[in-house]
């Protein structure tokens, strides 16, 4: 009997797990759509806002972290078990990732402090849409234990990668076109490549997800 209480409290303790990594991940999305919202709007105050709470995602990935070393030192997790914890010190990690980058992001907006843009943000808003629907797919699989979902995600990716290829080569044509324009193209494509980075940590999420399901890492971005 004392055997299926831990064992229930050991599942009750991975189900909080997950819904901590359900959290963290809502707010990475939200971070990344904010910092790009508040340079595509140039609202310096709410990019502040997304610097000033990256503390939260720091501190939400220290204490599941916490959660995940407890629960491999307190209990005995069979194979499948394991590699959900592990799976999951692995993916706070590529949120938190994520997360500095959102920071980098509304650090842009910051510097450029409400100057006007030298175009219209289309493909740059485009690219963090994308990044972000990978990122809650990305969770949705981690909790559905759903292989093929997280497989798909790599496609995503390429469409991030083929995106921020456009967004380079048409700040380069503006920055040759006017030279006053190229400190600023130059921080618009330091932003499309802080994008293209948080594609490439949601592709990780994709592989420690494939790699829980089923014991193998696969290379999906290569």
């Amino acid at each position: 009997m004392g055997m299926d209480n831990t064992r229930k409290s050991f599942h009750t303790e991975l189900q909080e797990l997950q819904a901590d990594i359900l959290h963290m991940a809502t707010l990475v999305a939200d971070a990344i759509e904010r910092a790009v919202r508040s340079l595509k709007e140039r609202d310096v105050p709410l990019a502040q806002e997304v610097v000033a709470q990256d503390d939260i995602l720091d501190n939400l990935q220290i204490d599941i972290e916490n959660r995940c070393l407890n629960l491999l030192a307190l209990q005995q997790p069979m194979a499948s078990d394991l590699r959900l914890i592990g799976t999951a010190l692995k993916i706070v990690t590529d949120l938190e990732r994520m997360g500095d980058h959102a920071v980098d992001i509304a650090g842009v907006t910051i510097r450029l402090g409400g100057q006007e843009l030298i175009k219209p943000l289309v493909d740059i808003p485009r690219m963090a849409e994308v990044a972000e629907t990978m990122i809650q797919d990305a969770v949705r699989a981690y909790v559905d234990h759903d292989a093929t979902l997280a497989a798909q995600l790599a496609q995503r990716d390429q469409e991030v990668d083929h995106l921020y290829s456009q967004v380079f080569r048409e700040l380069l044509t503006y920055m040759m076109e006017d030279p006053r324009k190229i400190n600023q193209g130059l921080y618009l494509i330091l932003v499309a490549s802080y994008l293209e980075r948080i594609g490439d940590h949601a592709t990780n999420l994709a592989e420690w997800i494939v790699y829980m399901v089923t014991g193998e890492r696969p290379r999906l971005n290569a």
